[in-house]
């Protein structure tokens, strides 16, 4: 009895020194990936292979050899610095360009229009009008405009005035780069009831949201030279 007790004893310290080989062996690697980090605990979870790497007051989630963490629900690839949950994201909502409603948008076309993206704005959203700033300086693309108001009121009165003006380019880039609000009244029919319903159908909940010719989504700002690279790729 005394022997088996011994042997289950010394298995209990075998496995418990392995566990913790393994645990320093992550906090290592993460530290030679990340000498500028301070990494507080490292611990097993239920899964195999995983360990919670405590640091900075938040926890991530890592392999053994710390060459992929989930961080904020986010899957990176550390040796790429890739965020591999970004990437299936755009791939999983892409949308075919001329499945897009484009009928229910306005065009704005720069140069010979060659290039394709579909905007979806809100005009008092900031991230909107830093996009626009970037979006003056590219050439060459036709910009379906489609105008999604979803942060206010004063939003909706906005996007209707712009779509009931004479001239809705100029409207609203004067709007969006300038600052000045539309001087008509939004009393025409308008189709942003049915964008706001396809952008509950599509899952678009913010903006600014972009889609490329390749149907590739991207949601917030993004800066020229994003823009052009992207742009260009979708052809």
């Amino acid at each position: 009895m005394q022997t088996k007790l011994r042997i289950c004893l010394h298995m209990a310290l075998l496995i418990s020194s392995v566990a913790a080989a393994s645990e320093a062996t992550v906090k290592q690697a993460m530290q030679k990936k990340y000498p500028d980090v301070q990494v507080e605990s490292v611990a097993r979870t239920p899964i195999a292979g995983i360990y919670e790497v405590f640091v900075g007051g938040g926890v991530h989630y890592v392999d053994e050899n710390v060459n992929y963490i989930i961080m904020n629900g986010r899957l990176i690839d550390v040796e790429r610095k890739t965020d591999l949950t970004e990437t299936r994201l755009r791939m999983l909502t892409a949308i075919q360009f001329d499945q897009l409603p484009l009928d229910l948008a306005f065009r704005m076309v720069k140069g010979n229009g060659k290039r394709r993206l579909a905007y979806f704005t809100d005009p008092n959203c900031p991230y909107c009008k830093r996009l626009d700033l970037d979006l003056a300086k590219v050439t060459d693309v036709t910009v379906h405009v489609f105008l999604f108001p979803i942060l206010s009121q004063d939003s909706r009165d906005k996007a209707a005035a712009v779509w009931c003006s004479k001239d809705r380019v100029k409207t609203y880039t004067d709007m969006m780069l300038n600052g000045n609000p539309p001087k008509t009244v939004g009393a025409c029919d308008t189709p942003i009831e049915k964008i706001l319903a396809y952008g509950r159908q599509k899952g678009i909940s913010g903006t600014p949201t972009l889609f490329f010719a390749d149907g590739k989504r991207v949601t917030g700002a993004i800066s020229q030279t994003q823009l052009e690279t992207l742009l260009d790729g979708a052809r």
